[in-house]
């Protein structure tokens, strides 16, 4: 008896449908073709062992034939244990096969059993809505993911037990639902931490704001145990709240790389991630022999914080170069490609020398002649030139440390990025840019246009400071974000003075 169970499977981001086709007749034999990997041929074993140890019988004895259609596309994992052990019970009449038709089935199974989590849930639920599928049968632990696609029956099962009874007319479980909208307007403003926990910095906090307004990357330049890291891991709590396309494809990106939690259904807060300086190319921007996401990937739509910089590998930091202009990776095989969206924050920390202490108001520098130079030479010049904002940190004083005033909370300052960023998108509309760290060198000249005092100043700044050519350019993106900030239609010279503060790594003596 032949029997087709239809299941999925993802590249990149996106999922296709799958096809088991599962063909018992006499004989003795087992094939499984359509290009498994070995996980998927290892299938056999799980599935017989779980059948026998619930009362079903796996067709020993019999001639099994199981096409993974389309044939000529790579499978690989063990989601595929579910449908394959479902077609093997509905081409044996051990279950009805009436909602095979109708219902996507994926789920790894356990030898008792149980049916453990998969990932990808969240994409293969949209493909299987878009094909016309009424629901999907998927472990309990994917479930929440997969209901938030409206319109489709989402069963989230825990045992083979479960999807027998199911398939026989007699459900145990109900399916799931989740009101998206509600879940979202709860937490899409909750974070654990607070910029007002940050005692003292005010000038770092201003560029953080100018920064999160502007969508501009930082660089932090500071002595060790000066904030660095506390600030970076405050800048998504002033950032604006994600909205609903962005948080889906946020969440995509974690269910294929299998980072959601169980409780999880959509993603309401930017994510923020933080890898080691001993994180290889690969796992930062993605790819493998079966590519998954990158870190880059993983902070789509929020901020990658990259700390102590020039500890990274050279070939690491070049990697990002591309993927910070174009906002995409895209992943080549021999057989295939794959593009995962990479449209992130960078926010870097660095000491200024290897002992931390150049240029610091108290402690001496002790690095020999030429080793400053030569630390700030690990991270190249075209990285440093895709940096909007240079900005060096300086320890709190202890009177700051401890009183007892209040500082601005990120919800205040969070109000006044949002107000910039709709000036922003209001300009931008029918353009392919979202914020003013995205313009290009067309739309810097029509938009950052700035009156002959404001030349005259940035030409002075540009020889007295040293400045690199470079820098011109981001002087302009930086001050028309401020200009965005205080309401002004134009850029004026006071934008111009703030954003010339902001560019430390091109004077004279800091030059990488």
């Amino acid at each position: 008896m032949l029997v087709k169970v239809h299941g999925s499977a993802v590249f990149g981001i996106n999922a296709t449908i799958v096809t088991a086709e599962v063909n018992v007749e006499n004989g003795a034999f087992f094939f499984l073709v359509g290009l498994p990997d070995s996980a998927v041929k290892e299938s056999q074993q799980r599935m017989d062992a779980a059948l026998r140890n619930n009362g079903l019988y796996f067709p020993r004895g019999k001639g099994v034939t199981i096409n993974l259609a389309p044939a000529d596309i790579r499978k690989e994992g063990t989601a595929y244990d579910l449908p394959l052990a479902v077609g093997l019970l509905a081409a044996t009449e051990q279950v009805p096969a009436d909602l095979l038709t109708t219902h996507l089935i994926m789920g790894e199974l356990s030898l008792d059993g149980g049916v453990r989590p998969i990932k990808g849930a969240l994409p293969i639920a949209i493909e299987a809505k878009k094909q016309g599928f009424k629901g999907i049968i998927l472990p309990a632990g994917n479930a929440r993911e997969a209901a938030i696609v409206s319109g489709l029956e989402v069963f989230g099962v825990e045992h083979l037990r479960e999807v027998v009874d199911l398939l026989k007319g007699s459900p145990t479980i109900a399916p799931t639902i989740v009101d998206v909208e509600a879940e979202f307007a709860n937490s899409s403003r909750s974070y654990p931490v607070d910029i007002a926990d940050v005692k003292g910095q005010e000038n770092i906090k201003r560029a953080f704001e100018i920064a999160a307004a502007g969508g501009h990357n930082i660089i932090l330049i500071g002595p060790p145990g000066a904030g660095k890291t506390m600030l970076a891991k405050r800048l998504p709590t002033i950032l604006p709240p994600l909205n609903i396309d962005e948080a889906l494809e946020t969440t995509k990106i974690h269910s294929v790389a299998g980072k959601l939690r169980k409780e999880d259904s959509l993603l309401s807060v930017r994510p923020y991630r933080s890898p080691h300086h001993t994180i290889s190319d690969v796992a930062l921007v993605g790819g493998g022999s079966f590519p998954q996401p990158g870190e880059i990937s993983l902070a789509h739509n929020g901020v990658l914080f990259l700390d102590e910089l020039p500890e990274f590998k050279r070939q690491v930091l070049e990697v990002l170069r591309q993927p910070l202009e174009d906002r995409v990776v895209t992943i080549s095989r021999a057989k295939f490609t794959v593009e995962y969206p990479a449209s992130f924050m960078l926010v870097a920390a660095m000491n200024p020398c290897p002992c931390g202490y150049y240029n610091h108001p108290e402690k001496q520098c002790v690095c020999a002649p030429g080793v400053v130079q030569k630390y700030l030479n690990k991270v190249s010049g075209p990285l440093l030139d895709r940096i909007d904002i240079h900005i060096e940190v300086t320890p709190v004083p202890f009177a700051e440390l401890s009183a007892e005033r209040p500082s601005e909370r990120s919800a205040d300052m969070r109000e006044r990025v949002i107000t910039a960023r709709r000036v922003q998108q209001d300009r931008y509309a029918g353009r392919k840019i979202h914020c003013n760290a995205q313009m290009g060198s067309k739309e810097l000249r029509e938009i950052c246009r700035i009156d002959a005092a404001g030349k005259a100043l940035l030409e002075k700044a540009m020889e007295r400071l040293g400045l690199s050519a470079r820098a011109y350019d981001r002087i302009l993106k930086v001050s028309r974000t401020v200009a965005d900030l205080a309401g002004s239609a134009d850029i004026r010279t006071e934008h111009l003075a703030e954003a010339i503060q902001y560019r430390s790594l091109d004077r004279e003596g800091w030059a990488g």
